[in-house]
């Protein structure tokens, strides 16, 4: 990793909570109190079906799905007779973690699995039924989680990566609370003038009003934890906001299931929900934001200080994130569109590398109260898989803690990574980064770049409208 160091007024003194506030004592003190959360509901998954119907009596089909590594829904459509059954599971290829974004099967592994595409056992996940967006009184949703041949979690499935990753955090007693926020432009599909309503903007405009009303109902309905709807600065485009939660898997279906429902409820009034990075090249892009806090086991902000000072766990948890940026960039960017995102020219980044209430840093430390210290991790677009981006984010913190506790803070606060600005860049600085390629396995890491270098040689396959001169 290429590193070039600034000096920055931002750096001041560490300032811990304590002397003793170090991960090898969080890590002892979580060995005398457990408090691991626990996804999903905790209801058995026939109880949870019996509530469901009582509630929704008509309900007549339940579309029962997994989300691939793009985050888009791949399943089928079942009657509810059926839903029961589920509690068996029910067969998926394996494949699914293979397609790139319009369902093709992409990759090639060695042992040809890919090309007889095998099917897996899928079995429910705790707490995710739920209505529909379209018609949620007779249509209903369930996700489902893969399983491998032994019967273990399918190491090439997002929710697993990110779940693993979290573990290694709990047995240090850490467990890690975010906050998302994720941006997309509402699209006219009638053609009608969007006009800008300006940023934070409080009267909505009209033509907006119906959709929003109706998006805020059906999330409460989905029971997904909507906390605002934001008015960006550029025309239709809008930030939705999650509540914080320590249920870090959970948070992250919630991100895909609202990405999902703003579509359909946008189909609804006409518009359509545009989630690309970078949909116009003279407008904004749109992110998806992070803010990340780490609790300890009684529910303490280990990154809460008295000051503006940054303590030492915060410090720690910046510089590995700020380590393994670059190769974090193929995560962050899955596609072409999302570098667009990321530059303002072919030469220049957009974000800086870290600051304190900066909006163009790419961590960023908000103004905040001392029990609310937290990071904004801001590099992510909103086409990115929540999932891995998390587990990618979170790889870098770890980082930061276990490898470099015991170097000055100094010959770390001040440095500055060089981002990979083009998609076979980041590809090969992840490619270079063992600890974050082992982290999120190295069976997904390597299907990871052999899906996306095939969907980049697609791209770069297609003679686009500019190239045709014309000579005379």
């Amino acid at each position: 990793m290429n590193l070039k160091i600034q000096s920055s007024s931002l750096i001041k003194s560490p300032a811990p909570l304590s002397s003793s506030l170090t991960l090898a004592s969080i890590t002892q003190a979580s060995q005398i109190v457990s408090a691991e959360p626990v996804a999903g509901n905790g209801i058995p998954f026939l109880q949870e079906v019996e509530n469901y119907l009582f509630k929704y009596p008509g309900t007549k089909h339940v579309d029962i799905y997994i989300n691939d590594i793009s985050g888009a829904f791949r399943g089928k459509r079942v009657t509810v007779a059926s839903l029961k059954s589920l509690e068996k599971g029910v067969y998926f290829p394996q494949s699914v973690y293979s397609m790139d974004k319009e369902g093709k099967v992409m990759s090639a592994a060695d042992n040809n699995l890919a090309e007889n595409e095998p099917d897996r056992m899928c079995i429910p996940v705790s707490g995710t039924l739920r209505p529909c967006g379209h018609n949620p009184a007779e249509n209903a949703q369930i996700l489902l989680t893969m399983q491998d041949e032994q019967g273990e979690p399918y190491e090439l499935e997002p929710r697993v990566i990110l779940t693993q990753v979290l573990s290694k955090f709990h047995a240090h007693g850490l467990y890690p609370v975010i906050a998302p926020e994720i941006e997309f432009y509402l699209e006219d599909s009638q053609n009608r003038n969007i006009q800008s309503s300006g940023c934070f903007h409080l009267a909505v405009p009209s033509e907006h009003t119906a959709f929003i009303e109706e998006l805020e109902n059906m999330a409460t309905m989905q029971n997904l934890p909507l906390s605002g709807i934001v008015c960006e600065a550029e025309a239709g485009q809008f930030e939705l906001n999650l509540q914080h939660s320590q249920n870090v898997v959970d948070i992250c279906e919630n991100i895909l299931a609202l990405r999902r429902l703003t579509s359909t409820v946008a189909h609804k009034f006409g518009f359509n929900a545009n989630f690309m990075a970078k949909p116009y090249s003279g407008m904004s892009g749109s992110g998806l934001h992070f803010h990340i806090s780490l609790h300890d086991v009684q529910g303490n902000n280990i990154f809460a200080s008295p000051d503006e000072n940054l303590n030492e766990m915060m410090r720690l948890s910046l510089a590995g994130m700020l380590h393994l940026m670059p190769a974090s960039i193929a995560i962050m960017a899955p596609n072409v569109n999302s570098f667009r995102r990321l530059r303002k020219n072919l030469n220049e980044p957009l974000f800086s590398s870290w600051g304190v209430n900066q909006r163009s840093a790419a961590l960023r430390i908000p103004c905040s109260e001392e029990r609310h210290r937290r990071i904004e991790y801001r590099l992510a677009g909103s086409d990115a898989n929540p999932y891995l981006a998390v587990a990618t984010i979170l790889t870098g913190m770890l980082y930061g803690l276990e490898k470099i506790e015991d170097e000055p803070l100094t010959d770390f606060t001040a440095c500055s990574p060089v981002l990979p600005l083009f998609q076979q860049h980041a590809l090969d600085e992840f490619r270079q980064s063992p600890y974050l390629t082992a982290a999120l396995g190295e069976a997904f890491s390597k299907q990871w770049i052999q899906t996306r270098l095939a969907e980049l040689a697609l791209f770069e396959s297609i003679v686009t409208p500019g190239e045709h001169i014309v000579s005379y």
